[in-house]
């Protein structure tokens, strides 16, 4: 029997990376074979909000928030080698990038840019916690991280869309573009894909571990309701695909434009957050994290506000389809990247433990 990381996961984690292909797959499938099908799924909403993206993500956040022990949070607030990075990769050198690469990439192509500039600007809040869990990320770290983007959404978002797009290439003699976005469009986002999954995963634990115990929570509920994180995670990754498959397969050329800017950032983004969290003494949980929310992207906002302002069948809203298509599978390779590189940094106890037991170790 194996006794290596990759013989402590559950069938399902250790060929986590086929599941996903094959989610992109029967996404993009079912999208350009059934013939009306992304119409269909695009119209089943709820003030504006995908009701089958939303279930899914709802899924797949709720297990991992309910797995994040709330008492511990404090020692995250504390750590300022952790939160003032944080808060200058996400909203200083993030969209700072992007907007370059996008201008770098895509300086005939308009309608591509503007929409990779907004992804660049909407910060992650949601499928990064399912990298960084799998990634053996610190998940208290994770979820005051996440809820610091999220505030910073609804402060900044709308005046950061005014600046790259309208004011700072007008100082650089570039094309300006406006952006028509409601701070309300923002913060249903944020409280719709992290409001609900973190009250209810904060109940969860609360009240289970009233009833029954830390013990028993820890060893009976939570293996429980881990797997429906992988199984909302296929599930949106499969509606997301469905919804844009015609214009994604139809458009090759276009997608691999849109595509390279996107992994250039990830790239970038990942590898700098990782190494700065190293030169600043984090251990590897914590720049883990701190490398997954600064490489991540909130897609299903970037996705909705192209949508509002520039229709669904825009350039810009395909840009913001096609981040998913590429974050995707570059983060779940940087998710053994993460794992590979403990080997760099001190080994602590909280390291120890997540390669020692299955628990800790990448299951979601």
């Amino acid at each position: 029997m194996s006794t290596g990381p990759a013989g402590r996961l559950s069938f399902l984690d250790r060929f986590l990376a086929v599941w996903i292909l094959a989610a992109m797959a029967a996404g993009l499938g079912l999208g350009r074979m059934v013939p009306g099908l992304g119409d269909a799924l695009a119209e089943v909403t709820v003030t504006g909000v995908s009701l089958p993206i939303a279930l899914g993500l709802l899924v797949m956040m709720y297990p991992v928030l309910a797995k994040v022990r709330y008492d511990r949070l404090d020692t995250v607030t504390r750590d300022r080698r952790l939160l003032i990075p944080s808060l200058v990769l996400n909203w200083v050198v993030g969209p700072a990038l992007m907007f370059a690469l996008a201008w770098v990439f895509l300086p005939d192509l308009p309608e591509y840019r503007t929409g990779l500039i907004i992804v660049g600007l909407a910060r992650c809040i949601a499928m990064v916690i399912i990298w960084n869990d799998l990634a053996c990320g610190d998940r208290e770290a994770a979820a005051v991280l996440v809820a610091l983007n999220s505030v910073f959404q609804v402060l900044a978002f709308s005046a950061l869309g005014w600046f790259y797009l309208g004011v700072l290439p007008g100082w650089l003699g570039l094309e300006q573009t406006a952006m028509n976005v409601s701070v309300w469009e923002i913060t249903r986002s944020v409280l719709i894909f992290l409001g609900i999954p973190l009250l209810a995963g904060f109940l969860t634990r609360l009240l289970g571990e009233k009833a029954k115990g830390r013990t028993w929570y820890e060893t009976k509920l939570i293996p429980r309701i881990g797997p429906f994180a992988l199984y909302g995670l296929l599930f949106t990754i499969v509606v997301l695909f469905a919804l844009q498959g015609d214009a994604i397969t139809s458009k090759p050329l276009d997608v691999v434009r849109i595509a390279l800017p996107l992994l250039a950032y990830f790239a970038v983004m990942w590898a700098g957050s990782m190494a700065v969290g190293r030169m600043a003494g984090l251990d590897h949980p914590r720049a883990t994290t701190l490398a997954f929310t600064a490489a991540g992207n909130n897609f299903e906002l970037a996705i909705a506000v192209a949508v509002a302002t520039f229709g669904a069948t825009s350039g810009q809203a395909l840009a913001g389809v096609v981040g998913p298509l590429i974050e995707v599978p570059v983060l779940i390779g940087l998710v053994h990247v993460a794992l590979a590189a403990r080997r760099f940094f001190p080994r602590t106890a909280a390291t120890a433990a997540t390669v020692a037991t299955p628990e800790g170790s990448a299951h979601v």
